[in-house]
């Protein structure tokens, strides 16, 4: 008896993440951050990321003899280098996505 429920509540439990799974992928995002989260960003955030950006390049210069024999400096560089150069420098203030914020396009009547 006691199985019969259990495998309907794992059942029951499967069907509803199925099923609501998909709605947090359904709305754009938007991000609008708040002047709390660009000032924490402006002091913490960017100059730990510019640090880490710094010692990825040292690890990267380090390793690039073994990744050239290996033969992917390039993958090396993406994620030692560029990852962390990206969120330094082309992530807007307070946003936790790296990449520019989509421009808005305003019409005129």
């Amino acid at each position: 008896m006691t199985r019969k429920i259990s495998r309907t509540l794992v059942a029951t439990l499967a069907a509803c993440l199925l099923a609501f799974s998909s709605l947090g992928h359904a709305q754009a995002v938007d991000e609008t951050p708040s002047a709390l989260a660009m000032t924490g960003d402006a002091i913490f955030v960017r100059p730990a990321l510019l640090a880490t950006t710094i010692v990825g390049s040292a690890v990267y210069l380090v390793s690039l003899p073994f990744s050239l024999l290996g033969g992917n400096a390039d993958e090396a560089g993406e994620v030692l280098v560029m990852g962390p150069a990206k969120a330094t420098f082309v992530r807007c203030l307070g946003c936790t996505r790296t990449g520019k914020k989509p421009e808005t396009v305003q019409t005129s009547d």
